[in-house]
């Protein structure tokens, strides 16, 4: 067992109460066979003394539920590993600068929602001029030549597009996840390049509100970016890796 200080539980009034609140529906109406059933289920859940604090209908045949109680589980913090993306980050300005001194031609970054995905607002808050939350987007930067296809664009082709504008870096983004849809389309990405001999002709970046760095190099990516990543995110990584994989020609040494 390990220090007792990297040992850790959820709390709400006091530490280490390990109180916790959770929500989720059920396809039962909301009365109180419903709510006997949802401190039921947090029971088998691991959560002691169950209580109903909130029960609302969703219709006649479903219902929602928010449970307050004990949670008997704990962590070793000591034993939790992440995987990060390894990249320092610059501001847009040291971007720009970046690439005038490393790069000839400007960069070319292409991006898109994939498969049945027709939402863009996640390849828009990096790609669109506008950007996100006052962090512009790629459109913006000086050595940057941003290419946003939009939504539900098919994997053969967000390459062929990649290929027809001799794109340095490809940006995914995937928001629809239901099932691990977005999985399967991920996967396809890669064997398609990998079955054109095109992998190592590109950065491949993907991002999304189930997307980590983790499993976008599971899945064979460069890099995977989650919620509250912006375009200056995006990019530190992209042009340090396309130096250190001297796709694009450098400029001489100064």
């Amino acid at each position: 067992m390990g220090n007792k200080s990297n040992w850790i539980r959820p709390y709400g009034d006091t530490l280490n109460d390990g109180k916790v609140q959770l929500s989720f529906s059920l396809p039962i109406p909301c009365n109180a066979l419903g709510e006997e059933a949802a401190k039921k289920i947090a029971l088998q859940m691991g959560i002691h003394n169950p209580s109903v604090v909130h029960a609302t209908p969703l219709s006649d045949q479903f219902s929602y539920y928010i449970v307050y109680g004990t949670s008997e589980h704990q962590i070793d913090v000591s034993t939790v590993h992440i995987n990060e993306v390894e990249s320092k980050s610059m501001s847009k300005e040291e971007i720009e600068e970046y690439i005038e001194k490393n790069f000839i031609e400007p960069l070319v970054f292409i991006g898109a929602s994939t498969g049945t995905d027709a939402h863009t607002v996640g390849i828009d808050a990096i790609m669109n001029m506008k950007g996100y939350n006052g962090n512009y987007g790629l459109e913006r930067y000086k050595g940057i030549h941003a290419i946003n296809l939009g939504g539900q664009i098919e994997n053969e082709t967000l390459l062929e597009k990649a290929i027809y504008y001799k794109a340095d870096v490809i940006l995914i983004s995937q928001t629809v996840t239901q099932k691990d849809v977005h999985i399967e389309n991920l996967t396809k990405f890669i064997e398609l390049l990998e079955a054109e001999n095109k992998r190592k002709d590109f950065i491949v970046i993907i991002g999304g509100p189930r997307i980590n760095h983790s499993l976008a190099k599971e899945l064979g990516y460069d890099a995977g970016f989650g919620p509250k990543k912006y375009a200056f995110d995006v990019a530190s990584f992209a042009v340090q890796a396309l130096k250190d994989k001297s796709i694009k020609s450098k400029k001489a040494p100064e």
